[in-house]
């Protein structure tokens, strides 16, 4: 029997039209705006209305530290969601939106896969309702008013050497990487090197994603800097009279989008910022919304637990507030024994030896969220079919040790009926003691912000400041930038900021290139190693594979 590709199993679903889904969640029609039959946005105001109302469970889907092998962490979330209902409790998945430059790159569709997915999965990976579009015009608006004020008199002294903002497009394409402008003479504006930036990685996605209402995304957008003066001052889109027109194109994007699973339990999809270069989370309107609309919410946060969970907890929990109940550490068998060593082609035999030498790297991503954060957590191992026994076992005692739990994950193959063990060890530890902490303050100063998370998540014996990066570091003092959280900006296949060290590796340094502050979104981002911010598509891209037919049907998304 040869198996079925994800968009078969979506398209052979029939989803329920989303006012049912809607209604079941108990949402006044008034909130809801239809984008079609399965689509719809929720209006903000919705969480104004019901400030008062209890707030349910919080839960993080994480993982492993990436490999090629697959994690499956968006269908764990999927599969546990639905497996959470299946146990008789009212639950809700809150996602990021997928951007188009992967789904046509490496990576393919990203809404879950197997029996746990959300649907209409090609409208969700194509161009679903239109967010990441605002976000790209509202971007590049900026970008133009710029431009247009340099060439108009450049009344703020703005240097275009010390221009720090760029375009930005939602697909992979790396000629746009490092550009140059304004040519063909003095009407078509001032000639300056530039660039552009997936739309993901826009400081606009950020904002988006960590705005609580209108006004303050209004706030967030007029503090983006865009550059300095020709004194080495900072000029904001306020300066350039920008953010409100940026809002207007934004107002419908700020709204979380409503869809369901396979199995109609509800799904808020909303945002998308990368978390490799970004806090690599969905919006944190959507996430408060899901947790008035559910008693357990699922959330997950791009990549590893170094990257995605770390950010979750200490950047957007911070900021919007929010306490989990308990975490998700999604892991393979397969991925665990590439980091112990073994070939992508031959992770299909049994290799107990391999296996142990993998398994450092769950074991300190566990620990990290243990005692770090002080969170409760469980493993969830996304079942394969050519994991045996024997790597089932190993991989649960060494869990154990650590007292943990570990549970296997069948959502894949048998959709929210597969997630029912883990869902029951979920509610578990959602009533289990909670000493969640962050893992830095706020009012360390930048330097020591970053020797913490450098020792105390990555395992590293320090940091190590380039020269660029240190006369940043007093910048951004200066500035009065200090007490913001960090962001960094480093490679989501180790630990370190070598993407070659797998496992758990030690006796390394980070090294910091670059420090800039996205003064909107409210973080500092430190750049590590040599981290795109537009990717490229690979030598077969995804895109060679996606068609549609005469009637309108999509092929090949997965």
């Amino acid at each position: 029997m040869g198996f079925k590709s994800d968009i078969e199993i979506a398209q052979e679903n029939t989803p329920k039209k989303i006012t049912e889904v809607a209604a079941s969640l108990g949402i006044d029609e008034k909130y809801i705006e239809q984008y079609g039959n399965y689509k719809a946005k929720i209006d903000y105001n919705y969480l104004k209305d019901h400030a008062d109302a209890p707030d349910g469970k919080l839960i993080l889907v994480t993982a492993i530290t990436p490999t090629p092998a697959g994690e499956g962490k968006t269908t764990t979330s999927v599969g546990l969601t639905d497996g959470l209902r299946k146990i008789g409790k009212k639950s809700i998945v809150a996602l990021r939106e997928p951007s188009l430059g992967p789904v046509f790159g490496v990576k393919g569709g990203a809404a879950g896969g197997g029996y746990a997915q959300v649907v209409p999965m090609e409208d969700i990976n194509l161009h679903f309702t239109g967010d990441f579009h605002a976000i790209g015009a509202a971007n590049n608006l900026l970008a133009a008013m710029l431009d247009n004020h340099i060439q108009q008199g450049n009344l703020l002294g703005i240097d275009p050497k010390q221009i720090t903002w760029k375009r930005a497009v939602d697909m992979n394409d790396r000629q746009l990487r490092q550009i140059v402008d304004g040519l063909g003479g003095k009407m078509q504006g001032v000639p300056r090197e530039d660039g552009f930036e997936i739309t993901v990685a826009s400081e606009v996605m950020a904002i988006l994603c960590l705005a609580s209402d209108i006004t303050d995304l209004k706030a967030r957008l007029g503090r983006i800097i865009v550059g300095y003066t020709y004194k080495g001052e900072p000029v904001t889109a306020h300066d350039l009279k920008a953010e409100g027109a940026m809002a207007a194109l934004l107002k419908d994007a700020l709204k979380p989008n409503l869809v369901q699973t396979l199995e109609h339990t509800p799904a808020l999809i909303h945002g998308g910022p990368f978390a490799n270069i970004a806090h690599g989370c969905n919006s944190i309107t959507a996430t408060k919304m899901a947790l008035k609309l559910g008693d357990y919410v699922v959330t997950e946060a791009g990549f590893a637990a170094d990257l995605g969970a770390e950010k979750f907890l200490d950047i957007k929990c911070r900021m919007a507030g929010l306490k989990p109940s308990a975490v998700v550490i999604v892991a393979t068998v397969r991925a665990l024994k590439y980091h112990g060593g073994v070939a992508k082609a031959d992770l299909n035999n049994e290799n107990l030896d391999a296996l142990k030498k993998g398994l450092p790297n769950l074991l300190q991503h566990v620990s990290n969220i243990k005692n770090v954060f002080g969170l409760p957590c469980v493993v969830a191992i996304n079942a394969f079919p050519t994991d045996t026994k024997a790597e089932l076992d190993e991989v649960e005692a060494q869990c154990k040790e650590l007292g943990v739990n570990v549970a296997l994950s069948e959502v894949w193959a048998k959709g929210g009926e597969g997630g029912k063990a883990l869902a029951e060890e979920v509610v578990r530890l959602c009533e289990q003691p909670n000493s969640f902490k962050q893992s830095y303050d706020l009012d360390m100063s930048i330097e020591e912000k970053l020797e913490t998370i450098c020792k105390n998540i990555y395992h590293a014996d320090g940091v190590a400041l380039t020269p660029n990066a240190k006369k940043q570091l007093k910048q951004l003092t200066d500035l009065g930038f200090a007490g913001l959280p960090i962001c960094m900006a480093k490679t989501q296949y180790s630990f370190s900021d070598d993407a070659a060290l797998l496992g758990a590796p030690k006796g390394f340094t980070v090294t910091v290139r670059n420090l800039k502050v996205s003064a909107g979104a409210g973080f500092i981002v430190a750049l590590t190693g040599d981290i795109m911010t537009m990717p490229g598509l690979p030598k077969v891209p995804a895109a060679e594979k996606i068609d549609v037919d005469a009637t309108g049907k999509i092929s090949g998304l997965f």
